[in-house]
């Protein structure tokens, strides 16, 4: 069964991605569209058969309301080091992949995420992740998604996201729930 598409049309010129190969392309006002996806705070459309990531900081452009972050945390019930890398982990959970409704950590995308204490109190967040096929134009958007919920954090005071292809990704990384969702 096809997921249910919601037809839109933009309401005001907007800047979107091509998937999935990266390009901006620009969409004038009165664009018809369907929404194909909304996950993570932003929107996977469908237009005259060419998929777009519209960023969630544009959902007006649509007709929709920018969308609420997925986790705000406030404080951190354990402040050190574990307790900073598992508000990390929560958080890639609201991070998708354009085309798939799986997030990235049941993906299998994420390879390391590492937490270290700063001088200053804060933390340094370091991921490397990897993306479902090479040639995906979509890396530098995905990677800088992640960066920017990672800086979004309390306490966080520096995080950087590489995207790494060593090892390959393949669908053996992906956890059982994710494959049960994709029907694999």
């Amino acid at each position: 069964m096809r997921p249910q598409r919601e037809p839109v049309v933009t309401q005001r010129a907007v800047r979107v991605a091509c998937i999935p190969d990266g390009r901006p392309a620009d969409l004038p006002a009165g664009t018809p569209a369907q929404i194909t996806q909304a996950l993570g705070g932003s929107f996977t459309l469908w237009v005259e058969g060419q998929l777009m990531r519209l960023r969630g900081a544009d959902a007006d452009a649509i007709g929709k309301p920018v969308p609420v972050a997925d986790l705000a945390p406030t404080a951190l019930t354990d402040s050190g080091p574990e307790g900073m890398r598992s508000l990390v982990w929560q958080t890639l959970r609201t991070c998708y992949d354009p085309e798939i409704t799986v997030d990235i950590v049941e993906l299998g995308l994420v390879y390391v995420c590492d937490v270290l204490p700063m001088e200053d109190g804060r933390f340094r967040v370091s991921i490397q992740m990897t993306l479902t096929a090479p040639g995906c134009g979509m890396g530098e958007s995905m990677a800088d998604e992640v960066c920017d919920k990672v800086l979004a954090l309390p306490q966080v005071g520096e995080a950087t996201v590489d995207i790494v292809f060593d090892p390959p990704w393949d669908r053996s990384m992906m956890s059982e729930a994710a494959l049960l969702t994709l029907g694999l």
